[in-house]
């Protein structure tokens, strides 16, 4: 069994920045999209984007690729 306190130790400094930066932009990129697949009521987009963690890769091909095609219609109250 690997000595999980043993492996950190011997991790590089700049290994945790890198995993903070990485975390902060997935996050971004991930509500850009959920917020935009729920706004378009695309439900199955939702629910892979939840699901599926790339990084923010997948989350930009859906905002740039697939939410253009698409539009939100608002309905102004009287």
């Amino acid at each position: 069994m690997i000595n999980i306190i043993s492996t950190l130790d011997t991790l590089p400094v700049w290994a945790p920045v890198l995993l903070v930066l990485l975390v902060l932009w997935s996050t971004v990129w991930k509500g850009l999209a959920l917020w935009k697949s729920a706004r378009l009521s695309h439900k199955k987009w939702f629910i892979i984007l939840l699901v599926v963690n790339t990084v923010g890769i997948l989350e930009i091909i859906y905002i740039y690729f697939v939410a253009k095609k698409y539009s939100v219609e608002t309905v102004e109250g009287k």
